[in-house]
């Protein structure tokens, strides 16, 4: 018999308010839920529970969806990549870097996969997009986790590379990408049908700079034929966007309009520089309104881009302009907590205003906003029906105290540190702040022995044959009493 859990007489609820379609604040609410649904949101329940949880001290939360994230590439180069950049490319570091900490194999991509899912879990996020290359045990080790997770095989058609540091190459494969279409897809499949039942599938051809349009038109009518979602790394370099303009004349979003590829179904990842952002000095500012008009998506990463120098202009003007947006971590640290966080203050300090996004908006991108691009009426929100993905916050940390408005303090102030039960469909996968599911300090170890395997590689990868320490010096001279 399926178990009834009932978080009783919480002191706030974020719950969903149907009739003006939006998030709201309940007081001395009850959440109720059975298996891997949500029973009731209210007040002043009546009926059996197996377990009853005192909501006296808690916010309750839906679980947060992160739209972008690459959980099997990146975490392995903390401590590397967050000061690496290439002068001649404009400052991004993708082109000359992102293939040095790729995992040498399945054993390091599972450690590097479970140590940013338990980032996320920690930070409330219970649904992902985890756009990866597919490796063997990759589906089995997201199920393992207990997140739910929407996976994503890159594929495209051509690979960049710098042979300079500051030229980019782009090799194009022979087929134009339509075999690792078709492989992602499998893999997709396997998704869709795996016994977990939290998995699922997206279409995520790679970059725009590395995929035809004939494989963008191709990509997008299998995503049509499945009903599966489909996004697309773009403009988010300008490295890509001169690039771009050079092959058809076109900025990133004016190019994909033309060939039909903004749809309700398209997700955009990272989106920033549009023809509005002050650094292009474009002749024509028209790509915020195609996007509106399309009905896709901008997934916001602004963490990872901050740490480039490089920030949205600007979150608000966005959604002013009707653009749907939903937020994501991409890179590392995997903590939606802090990416809502950052949002809200780079959204101030490029528009020179504080008020260009309020939480209540921030926090409406990190759940139905991202929901809603994934085709899911099911999550990002507490209701009836709605999965049992819930979030409980410790209203009583000091980081949440005093306590007027729970979201501004969690978004703001206590971030992660306040979250202590993580639910993903019905079950605890966070208990007391911990992840209840893996073993985390296992993978940690296992994510190190494969950090210190990929820097020793990195000398027959870089184009200078350079060392980690000629690429990223520490921080502090070694001690002279130091011995390694």
């Amino acid at each position: 018999m399926t178990a009834t859990t009932w978080i009783k007489n919480a002191a706030w609820v974020v719950a969903w308010d149907a009739a003006a379609g939006r998030h709201a604040y309940l007081r001395d609410g009850d959440v109720v839920f059975r298996g891997g649904g949500i029973e009731f949101v209210g007040r002043d329940w009546q009926g059996h529970a197996d377990r009853v949880i005192d909501g006296r001290d808690r916010l309750v939360l839906p679980g947060l969806v992160d739209l972008h994230a690459h959980p099997s590439l990146e975490p392995a180069g903390k401590g590397m990549m967050e000061e690496l950049a290439s002068p001649a490319l404009w400052m991004n570091r993708l082109y000359e870097f992102l293939f040095l900490m790729w995992p040498s194999g399945a054993e390091g991509a599972a450690a590097s996969v479970k140590v940013a899912v338990a980032e996320l879990l920690k930070s409330g996020c219970t649904t992902f997009v985890d756009m990866s290359m597919a490796w063997e045990g990759w589906l089995d080790t997201l199920a393992e986790t207990g997140i739910r997770a929407y996976a994503g095989p890159l594929f495209g058609s051509a690979r960049w590379r710098t042979p300079s540091g500051h030229q980019v190459v782009w090799d194009w494969a022979p087929d134009d990408g339509r075999s690792a279409l078709q492989n992602a897809l499998a893999k997709i499949g396997e998704a869709e049908r795996h016994s977990s039942g939290r998995l699922r599938g997206i279409v995520t051809p790679t970059t725009i700079d590395t995929c035809s349009g004939d494989l963008l038109k191709a990509s997008l009518a299998a995503a049509d034929a499945a009903g599966l979602p489909i996004q697309l790394h773009a403009a988010q370099s300008l490295v890509e966007v001169h690039e771009i303009i050079r092959r058809t004349g076109m900025t990133p979003i004016e190019w994909l309009a033309s060939i039909g590829f903004l749809t309700p179904r398209t997700i955009i990842g990272h989106g920033i520089f549009l023809d509005h952002h002050p650094w292009l000095h474009w002749h024509k500012q028209q790509e915020l309104g195609l996007l509106a008009d399309s009905g896709a998506t901008v997934v916001h990463c602004p963490l990872a881009f901050a740490m480039r120098g490089v920030a949205m202009h600007d979150f608000g003007r966005y959604r002013d302009a009707g653009v749907r947006m939903a937020i994501g971590t991409d890179t590392y640290p995997h903590n939606m907590m802090e990416e809502m966080r950052w949002t809200g203050v780079l959204g101030k300090v490029v528009r020179g205003h504080v008020a260009p996004a309020s939480a209540g908006t921030i926090f409406e991108a990190a759940t139905v906003g991202a929901a809603r691009a994934l085709g899911r009426d099911d999550l990002g929100k507490l209701a009836r029906g709605s999965k049992a993905d819930i979030v409980l916050v410790d209203i009583k940390h000091p980081a949440m105290r005093p306590l007027r408005d729970p979201l501004k303090s969690l978004i703001y102030t206590a971030t992660d540190r306040a979250v202590i039960d993580v639910f993903v469909d019905g079950r605890q996968v966070v208990a007391d702040g911990k992840v209840t599911t893996f073993d985390l300090d296992k993978a940690l170890d296992r994510l190190q022995e494969e950090q210190e395997r990929l820097f020793a590689r990195i000398p027959s990868i870089d184009w200078a044959k350079r060392g980690i320490d000629d690429l990223a010096p520490l921080s502090l001279a070694r001690h002279p009493d130091c011995q390694h």
